[in-house]
């Protein structure tokens, strides 16, 4: 059976049994709050827990039920769901435990002051610390994480190694896809995966970690062997009160509560600041050439910071770039990723960094990732283009958008044509950037809609055009507004030429797109083949 074949269920086949008193005594050493109500809790280990989970739909019998207090409802308000799925206890707070006895809910219940602080000990605790039988490796920025994991993850295989990685995607685990909703699963979810890659002889996990992970808790229990700061852009500001606060974000994985060694891109800013600030053994990389004219010395940069690890010899094509990495200490060895890009050169050194900091065979990681075929949605080639290149790319934000065009540019013999949009109920200040960015650099841009969620397509696109008008006229691509998305694409496709590159960017990998709360099938790289086969039918 192959591995496209293959189904993992993501909670493991054989779980722990965890008495329920004994995790309340494991938590109760964490919050001197956390006390036992309920019937059955008077037994000497109460109930056993074989999982833990925050949403009803997913209880399976034995299972511990979060009910944790939410913006619009509590979690305890659904525990006569959960419980006729077969959870045995309810860990809540104070609020939630008194809502089930008004109930007439009889139920084993661990009472804390803040379950939410606490979900994600208790899930690590249930599953029986399966983190700590991982070599963990976990890499955070505003883009490129999941370039960067996906290669390492790759890499390693390659390498002769048992992977997982958990991230935008999905999750993979020994080669086997696992569907997750999040970038980062909520803190039972995750658990409950790491406790399957054990049971599936894992040795490494790269996981993506963003921002709202490390605030929301999602990989509380979770202490990385090695960390990856690759950049800090613009994003988030829906949920961020500012870049300084998702800085922070970012940098509270580089403490010693999550992590125990980091490694940072001293080509960012963020970077160098934090590499600064942190406590944690850290070390640095750069895309700054070595100089070449100097063997004798091969730290020398032409120009830009110095970095612990470096490149040089920089090779680019359409669909792939190579180099030469230069290792802190030994010898040089030749590198190599399937993407084309200064950043995607920088998400290579970032992997090849973290996986000798994990203390693997970097040369050897190297060496599979040169190997891979790509990265899902990431400067992703289209075929069948009749004499052009037509390229899928995530780019959603505006540091994205300016890398992949400018990634694009000098591969193209002709022009670049760009077809982008922005989500809505997302950051709206990031719209009018990524359309000056988009005009600027671009000889043609056709705004279209992404996922428009609730708010007005038109108003979005509005704001995208907006930022695109900010560009003088004598030097602005050459501008459309084009709604329906697959329209755009065919718009693009029918003006492109020989030597011109079509980037339709902004969903990558996804494979639905979201109007109101109606999510419709639509992949950007089906769309465009089957575009391109129209064009050539005539």
């Amino acid at each position: 059976m192959t591995d496209e074949t293959r189904t993992l269920d993501p909670r493991p086949l054989d779980p722990p049994r965890s008495p329920l008193a004994s995790l309340a005594q494991h938590l109760t050493d964490l919050d001197p709050s956390a006390h036992l109500r309920g019937a059955g809790t008077g037994q000497d280990e109460g109930p056993v827990l074989t999982g833990i989970t925050l949403a009803t739909s997913r209880v399976r019998p034995g299972d511990l039920y979060a009910a944790l207090p939410g913006a619009r409802a509590h979690g305890a308000d659904f525990a006569a769901q959960a419980l006729e799925a077969g959870a045995v206890a309810v860990l809540t707070d104070t609020d939630g435990a008194e809502r089930l006895a008004s109930a007439g809910q009889e139920v084993p219940t661990l009472v804390v002051a803040s379950p939410r602080a606490l979900l994600g000990r208790a899930s690590a605790y249930v599953y029986g610390e399966p983190a700590r039988r991982l070599r963990m490796i976990g890499v955070t920025g505003t883009q490129g994480k999941t370039t960067t994991t996906r290669l390492l993850e790759g890499g390693m295989a390659a390498a002769g190694l048992v992977t997982a990685v958990v991230g935008t995607v999905g999750t993979r685990i020994a080669g086997i896809d696992v569907a997750t909703a999040l970038t980062t699963p909520e803190a039972p979810d995750l658990h409950g995966l790491f406790a399957v890659m054990v049971e599936q002889g894992v040795q490494v996990c790269a996981m993506e970690v963003s921002s709202h992970a490390l605030v929301l808790g999602r990989v509380d229990g979770v202490v990385f062997d090695v960390a990856g700061f690759l950049n800090l852009g613009r994003d988030h500001l829906d949920f961020h009160p500012s870049v300084e606060d998702y800085f922070q974000a970012k940098a509270s994985l580089f403490t010693p509560e999550r992590a125990r060694r980091a490694v940072v891109n001293a080509d960012d800013e963020h970077g160098r600041r934090l590499a600064a600030e942190t406590t944690l053994p850290v070390v640095t990389f750069s895309t700054g050439a070595v100089d070449p004219t100097d063997p004798a010395d091969p730290a020398e940069f032409v120009d830009g910071p110095r970095g612990d690890w470096r490149v040089s010899d920089v090779r680019t094509a359409p669909s792939r770039s190579d180099v030469v990495v230069h290792p802190p200490t030994g010898e040089p060895f030749a590198a190599g990723v399937p993407l084309a890009g200064a950043y995607n050169v920088s998400n290579l050194l970032a992997a090849v960094a973290v996986a000798a900091e994990a203390g693997l065979d970097a040369a050897a990681v190297a060496a599979g990732i040169a190997g891979l075929a790509g990265v899902p949605g990431r400067l992703e080639s289209v075929p069948g283009a009749p004499g052009f290149e037509v390229v899928v790319d995530y780019a959603h934000k505006p540091d994205a958008v300016e890398a992949a065009v400018a990634a694009l540019r000098p591969l193209a013999t002709g022009r670049v044509l760009v077809v982008l949009g922005a989500g809505g109920d997302r950051d709206t200040g990031k719209r009018p950037v990524m359309g000056e960015i988009a005009a600027r650099l671009a000889d043609v841009l056709v705004v279209t809609d992404d996922n428009p969620r609730s708010e007005d397509p038109a108003t979005i696109r509005a704001a995208v055009l907006a930022g695109a008008e900010q560009v003088p006229a004598q030097t602005r691509a050459e501008v459309l507004e084009v709604g329906d998305r697959r329209e755009a694409i065919a718009t693009a496709l029918r003006m492109a030429r020989p030597g011109d590159i079509v980037l339709v960017a902004g969903k990558g990998h996804e494979t639905g797109q979201m109007i109101g709360d109606v999510v419709h099938p639509f992949d950007d790289r089906v769309v465009a083949a089957e575009l391109l086969e129209e064009i050539a039918a005539g």
